[in-house]
């Protein structure tokens, strides 16, 4: 079982439009909801793939009992989410149809108290201990300790369990010293991170500080990895239009599972480029176009070399 944690859980409400225009009003010609927050993404991509999953976080109010009834209607997906007090939060994408660019707007989340910080420690290492891999993802929300993904790390590495962390910021800085197996920067975080802007440069910093492989996610560029098996390079074979929304999150869900799989990183990365392009064509995050997944996966140009043994 893959576990994945989303300590920001969120209510996504994805609004599609003609076109947008500041300052204007604007007839919504669909509108869909989906349980978010990128850790919950992640765990429909993997439920899509076939692996068993456990999603764990917090959910609260009327929003976080909204997300959880359709969470029950997710197969492959299991809820193992802490209630709390606060509400869950929204967040709003903005869909331009006319040209394909999204407008994100997200709200803050609930405050978590020192008491529901403790239960969902409790049951996390509860839950590492059937687990075959664990993803930490996304923002703390307010309450949770600025170092709660370093607690997290450490608790997984203690049982052994690969962990891959997904975050920024502060987070991300003080996460990585736990030495986490894989973490996904994309280049403004790895920047922040490391201070150097040269994707290169800047993933081999990371791994000096602390992570055992660094994946930087490049965009439509695709990805970057420094590991200690490697460098490699991963590039889609072209671009595509669409909802950029979660691609990130899909590229979580392809090195995951390539890893409780025990693929080879070649094979990792070109099955996180082509879900992540293949997340874009699709309507909403969490979901992926299987038929342009399946073409794409033998189409994604993988370069680099293995470290010599």
């Amino acid at each position: 079982m893959i576990l994945t944690v989303t300590l920001n859980t969120a209510l996504d409400i994805t609004y599609r439009v003609r076109a947008l225009r500041p300052h204007a009003s604007h007839r919504v010609t669909e509108v869909t909801e989906r349980p978010g927050g990128k850790g919950l993404n992640v765990a429909r991509v993997l439920a899509a793939l076939g692996h068993e999953v456990t999603v764990t976080g917090f959910a609260g109010g009327a929003t976080g009992r909204s997300l959880r009834d359709q969470l029950a209607h997710t197969p492959g997906v299991v809820d193992a989410l802490i209630p709390v007090t606060g509400p869950t939060r929204r967040t709003i994408a903005v869909v331009d149809t006319a040209t394909g660019d999204t407008t994100q707007l997200n709200e803050p989340g609930p405050t978590i108290t020192p008491t529901e910080w403790s239960a969902f420690q409790e049951a996390y290492e509860d839950l590492l201990r059937s687990s075959s891999a664990v993803a930490l993802c996304g923002s703390l929300p307010p309450g949770v300790p600025v170092g709660a993904y370093a607690q997290l790390v450490r608790a997984a590495r203690s049982l052994a369990v690969p962990v891959l962390l997904d975050t920024s910021g502060e987070p991300l800085r003080r996460g990585v010293a736990a030495r986490p197996d894989i973490v996904k920067p994309n280049t403004d975080e790895l920047a922040e991170l490391t201070g150097a802007h040269e994707p290169s440069q800047a993933t081999r910093d990371a791994r000096r500080r602390g992570a055992h492989a660094v994946v930087a996610s490049l965009g439509p560029d695709g990805l970057l990895a420094a590991t200690a098996e490697g460098h490699w390079r991963a590039t889609p074979p072209g671009p595509v239009r669409g909802n950029p929304t979660g691609a990130g999150d899909s590229v979580v869900a392809g090195l995951l599972s390539g890893l409780v799989e025990h693929l080879p990183w070649p094979a990792r990365l070109a099955r996180a480029v082509a879900l992540s392009a293949a997340t874009v064509l699709a309507p909403v995050a969490g979901e992926f176009d299987r038929p342009a997944y399946e073409e794409l996966l033998g189409r994604v140009s993988v370069t680099g070399e293995a470290t010599a043994a």
